[in-house]
């Protein structure tokens, strides 16, 4: 791109950012460097000054993360191996034995294991709060806290925590703000423009968008935390693929379509099932009931593609419905352009059972994908009345 990125809108960057035909070549797509090394003009002779071991840096990556970057609006980014990976990293740079983070008490079942069977081996501590009660949280900082962790929306109940004023909050107490932006995507949500420090991401999910890839990323303005995380990859190793990164940044072409006619087809799927008979509670923030409604509309464009509810039947009534739809795929995962369903008690969240953050066992979790809305609605009125 000629101008500054931040020049250009959103759909341009997704686009074009990193992304300048090949000048060899001409090619108009960033080509894949599936190489694990690079000859050197002489000892030390690097070309571009970064390229010598695909570990450390790979043409591929390189631009997937200028792209990842001119989305997020951040300085840096980086690229990982998997969400899991980029989470790991972060944390493993921010904190040292001793130190504290406060965790939300609705966070993806992974982070958490991460956190509770990992970290605190290695004296960690962590505090859990509602991170949409203010005062609860200025009540679990302590002095060593180094951490907030959010997600906005939150996994799998779809909670909204106010990033700007949780970043205030951190930032007196001296700690950071790292916001897991998955489900809402650069698209519909730029926390680091809100106030947070660092942003993560599973690009598994709607970044890669195919069901096809599965990445992490980090992005941040902190030129140091950029090159501690920088050095704790190197060292540890967890870096994608050149085509891992290819397809992550392939996604990232049509990532502003597909969220619009994911955000379409999840608002209507969540007004459907809010009257239907079997439906006890519906989760979804685009709706006016939802408690986060007016803060998620200040703080994102549209509401995104993930819903929740509860059955009125209880767990056994969740799992049947889950089990019986043919349109919504029984799987693990989301942001893909096809639709999936969940349990979370059973599924992504089992790590979660018997403690705080334990989720209702009759929730199902929809990831509203781009197909024919009336077509997926006809699937899961199908699925809930027969069960």
């Amino acid at each position: 791109m000629v101008a500054d990125p931040a020049d250009y809108g959103f759909e341009t960057r997704a686009i074009h950012a990193g992304q300048e035909p090949d000048p060899r070549t001409g090619s108009v797509i960033v080509p894949i460097y599936q190489t694990s090394t690079y000859a050197q003009d002489g000892v030390g002779g690097t070309r571009e000054g970064d390229y010598e071991y695909s570990r450390t840096a790979n043409p591929t990556r390189s631009a997937l993360e200028e792209a990842l970057a001119a989305l997020e609006g951040g300085r840096h980014a980086l690229a990982f191996s998997s969400g899991m990976a980029a989470s790991d990293a972060v944390l493993r740079t921010a904190l040292r034995p001793g130190d504290h983070l406060v965790l939300g008490n609705d966070v993806y079942g992974g982070t958490f294991r991460l956190i509770d069977k990992v970290l605190t081996g290695w004296g960690i501590h962590y505090s859990v709060a509602s991170l949409s009660d203010l005062d609860e949280v200025r009540s679990a900082i302590r002095p060593e806290t180094k951490l907030i962790w959010c997600e906005s929306p939150t996994n799998p109940l779809l909670g909204i925590a106010d990033i700007g004023a949780l970043s205030e909050i951190a930032h007196v107490s001296g700690a950071r703000v790292v916001v897991d932006n998955t489900f809402a995507t650069p698209y519909l949500q730029t926390p680091l423009e809100l106030g947070a420090d660092v942003v993560v991401h599973s690009t598994t999910k709607y970044l890669g968008g195919h069901s096809d890839v599965v990445g992490g990323a980090v992005m941040t303005h902190s030129d140091e935390l950029r090159e501690q995380l920088f050095f704790l990859r190197n060292s540890a190793g967890a870096v994608p693929g050149a085509f891992d990164a290819w397809l992550t940044l392939r996604g990232l072409k049509t990532l502003a379509v597909r969220m619009e006619r994911h955000c379409a087809n999840a608002e209507l799927i969540a007004e459907a099932l809010s009257v239907h008979p079997k439906v006890d509670r519906v989760y979804y923030p685009g709706l006016a009931e939802h408690p986060g409604h007016a803060l998620a509309a200040k703080q994102m464009r549209r509401f995104g593609g993930m819903v929740s509810f509860t059955h009125v039947d209880g767990e056994q009534a969740a799992l049947d419905t889950a089990a019986a739809t043919k349109l919504f795929v029984l799987a693990e995962s989301l942001g893909g352009v096809e639709s999936l369903v969940e349990h979370p008690g059973r599924m992504t969240h089992a790590s979660v059972a018997d403690s705080t953050l334990q989720v209702p066992p009759s929730l199902v979790r929809l990831s509203v994908g781009i197909e024919d809305p009336h077509d997926l609605l006809a699937d899961l009125r199908s699925a809930l009345d027969t069960h």
